[in-house]
């Protein structure tokens, strides 16, 4: 699928922004999308904001997915190139494309899984057997269904996506089997109850009740992984609320610390500025009475000066 090119106006663009999130370990992608929808509302686009915050969590099996297509781009044509020539095989029933085809997809699906686990692994988020089972089932649903190949191929995918149920199964030897000439009726008693048409009609009745229990239980347990996928991803979203949480509980104790040591600071400033107005006051008040000492000092002196002139000017 190709992207939108990255616009170069100065508002950000939200196809990069999804490609980065899908880009991410689960574990890292709530707090991306909600710096980035953050970001985008802050920019003024609150269109963009919208789709990126609607974004889901991928499961880790989803994820290994998107890492591969992302990470083995040649690999990853060449598999939906594969996916396209297995699905026209059995649109047009040729049993030998259909032979073929499944032998390739059987060791391409195998080694592409296992490519995927590697990567995970060096990312620091290796696969369990059961994950890694459901980028297989991943993997068969893009080269079954043209709409799992979509979406695989933009890589973006969130849950484990399933193979349509009446596509050929992954099981060695399994493909369309060419058809059969017809058998000749089988010699029966005139007496017999059950005419070859009425046996026929009753496979085909039979036939028809097994395909629709099998598309029911292929239902289920689509509906199953589906609410599976989702109780993770309430799961993962409560644990991040948990985890934000706390966070804010420890900033608001950290917050209240410098309050409590401000207000500290501020009762010890008070008390300096109050010592600080008193002691300035008594100088003021010390430097009054100097001030008036001082004034008579010099009173005396010239008193003192003027005598010592009149004794002089009467012993002459």
């Amino acid at each position: 699928m190709r992207r939108k090119e990255v616009r170069d106006d100065g508002k950000g663009d939200v196809e990069a922004a999804l490609d980065e999130l899908y880009a991410l370990p689960p574990s890292g992608f709530v707090a991306r999308r909600e710096e980035l929808a953050a970001a985008a509302r802050t920019a003024g686009r609150a269109d963009d904001a919208r789709r990126i915050r609607a974004a889901r969590r991928p499961t880790l099996a989803a994820w290994a997915a998107n890492l591969l297509r992302r990470s083995r781009p040649d690999e990853a044509e060449r598999f939906l190139e594969l996916g396209r020539a297995l699905r026209e095989a059995h649109a047009t029933l040729d049993p030998s494309g259909l032979k073929e085809t499944s032998a390739q997809r059987r060791r391409i699906v195998s080694a592409l899984s296992r490519q995927a686990a590697g990567l995970a692994r060096e990312a620091g988020h290796p696969l369990s057997d059961t994950v890694q089972r459901d980028v297989e089932t991943t993997l068969r649903a893009v080269l079954a269904d043209p709409e799992a190949a979509d979406l695989w191929a933009g890589g973006r995918v969130e849950s484990t996506l399933t193979p349509p149920s009446g596509f050929p199964s992954d099981t060695p030897g399994t493909h369309a089997p060419a058809p059969k000439a017809p058998r000749p009726p089988a010699r029966t008693p005139s007496t017999t109850a059950r005419t070859p048409s009425a046996t026929a009609r009753r496979k085909d009745e039979l036939a028809e009740r097994r395909a629709e229990r099998q598309r029911r239980l292929a239902q289920a347990r689509e509906a199953a992984r589906e609410a599976g996928d989702r109780l993770r991803e309430r799961r993962t979203e409560h644990e991040d609320a948990d985890a934000a949480r706390e966070r804010a509980d420890e900033q608001v104790r950290e917050a209240r610390q410098r309050v409590s040591a401000a207000e500290d600071e501020l009762r010890e400033a008070r008390a300096a500025l109050e010592r600080a107005e008193r002691e300035h006051g008594e100088a003021e008040e010390r430097s009054r009475g100097t001030t008036d000492a001082l004034a008579r000092a010099e009173r005396d002196e010239r008193e003192a000066a003027r005598e010592v002139e009149r004794a002089a000017k009467g012993a002459r």
